[in-house]
């Protein structure tokens, strides 16, 4: 008779699996590639919280990291450790997609170029943290912006803290570092940015599908990115005419990613897609290439997310204070209140934020001809590449 299937583990860490057992202490099992045989040994305790500690010890012993103390649980004090131990101590914890560990590889790229590699957790002070903030706002590669150093400084806090060590710097709240740019594009702007994407002699076809995106949603960045017509996101509800910027499944966070009505201009675009609208991770390149060829600001003030800060800017104007409320949901800063997508065309949801947007997308195809349409307009009704699917 076959072996019987073991049961899922209550916890496990690398190797090193824990199963309860009925009337008797939890067991640690594991393989050990030495003996070539799988092994194990008992918890020691029947309360799952010292199992998981004793095992976490016992991973500890084999590959390093941090030890934990078996009666609590907690991290056992790391004084004395290299910063560096705590810090991969600390990225081990973490997806390796994760933002953290970027964060965290500017501080080890700092210890190794200032010849820190020898700082203990207790180097790390008020004055160690103000060397790693020159250091990044001086590096010529590419320009941080100060929240982004600041990030940094707060990931390398929590890895201290993990290692259970209070750190000897405080770091700034990123909403005190952060300058909003104060540069907002015009409809010419707009439009320069368009014909630039529609060079015949060039392929900037995914520098135009975000343009096209960014101006028709007001998106922030990420969420265009995340723009797909896939019936399994439950995005894209075509005869609605709908995109729900958050895909099914995905949590909303602080950031609110709104559903919200789409222009007659985009729809057909958006019908044409299979898949993900943008085939690409980021168009950085090609945007860093066209604000030079059409002198936009630097020093922060025209990055990708410009598109979303214009558009708002020039709506807000034509639908007025009394209306702006529209706005703020297109922007995700205010939840719709109807769950019923067909109702957001009406004027008082988001029919009026609509039409502004519309409209501003018939300014720029008047300067820009070809910006959202292949040829010229039929009548009032705006094709792009074709025929809306369901139209």
């Amino acid at each position: 008779m076959p072996k019987q299937k073991r049961a899922k583990p209550i916890y496990q860490r690398g190797e090193f699996r824990l199963y309860p057992r009925p009337g008797r202490s939890h067991e640690i099992i594991w393989y050990d590639e030495d003996r070539k045989r799988e092994r194990s040994i008992s918890a020691g305790t029947t309360d799952e919280r010292e199992a998981k500690a004793r095992l976490d010890n016992e991973y500890v012993a084999r590959h390093g990291g941090i030890r934990t103390c078996p009666a609590c649980g907690q991290a056992i004090n790391q004084k004395g450790e290299f910063v560096t131990v705590l810090i991969a101590n600390y990225k081990e914890t973490k997806p390796s997609g994760d933002a953290i560990h970027p964060r965290l590889d500017h501080v080890l790229l700092f210890i190794e170029e200032t010849s820190r590699a020898n700082d203990t957790v207790e180097s790390v002070d008020k004055a160690w943290a103000s060397d790693f903030r020159q250091w990044m706002a001086g590096r010529t590669d590419r320009v941080r912006s100060p929240s982004t150093i600041e990030n940094s400084l707060i990931q390398l806090a929590a890895a201290i803290r993990f290692g259970g060590v209070e750190p000897g710097f405080t770091t700034i709240p990123t909403s005190e570092v952060n300058r909003t740019p104060q540069y907002r594009a015009d409809i010419k702007t707009l439009a320069a940015m368009f014909r630039y994407a529609l060079e015949p002699k060039k392929k900037r076809d995914n520098l135009l599908r975000y343009l096209r995106a960014a101006v028709a949603t007001w998106a922030r960045p990420d969420a265009i990115y995340d723009i797909s017509t896939d019936p399994k996101r439950h995005q894209w509800h075509s005869r609605a005419r709908v995109l729900a910027l958050n895909p099914l499944g995905r949590k909303q966070t602080r950031k609110y990613r709104a559903t919200i009505p789409v222009a007659r201009q985009f729809a057909p675009h958006l019908d044409e897609a299979k898949g993900f609208y943008l085939p690409v991770d980021s168009i950085r390149s090609a945007w860093e290439a066209m604000a030079d060829e059409i002198g936009l600001p630097k020093e922060g003030e025209a990055g990708t997310k410009l598109i979303r800060r214009s558009v708002a800017q020039i709506a807000r104007a034509r639908l007025g204070e009394e209306h702006w409320a529209q706005g703020r949901m297109m922007l995700g800063h205010h939840k719709a209140s109807t769950s019923d997508i067909y109702a957001l065309f009406d004027p008082a949801n988001l029919g009026r934020a609509l039409a502004v947007t519309e409209a501003i997308i018939d300014e720029i195809e008047a300067l820009a001809t070809g910006s959202y349409r292949a040829d010229t307009a039929q009548a009032d009704n705006v094709i792009s590449i074709g025929v809306a699917k369901n139209g």
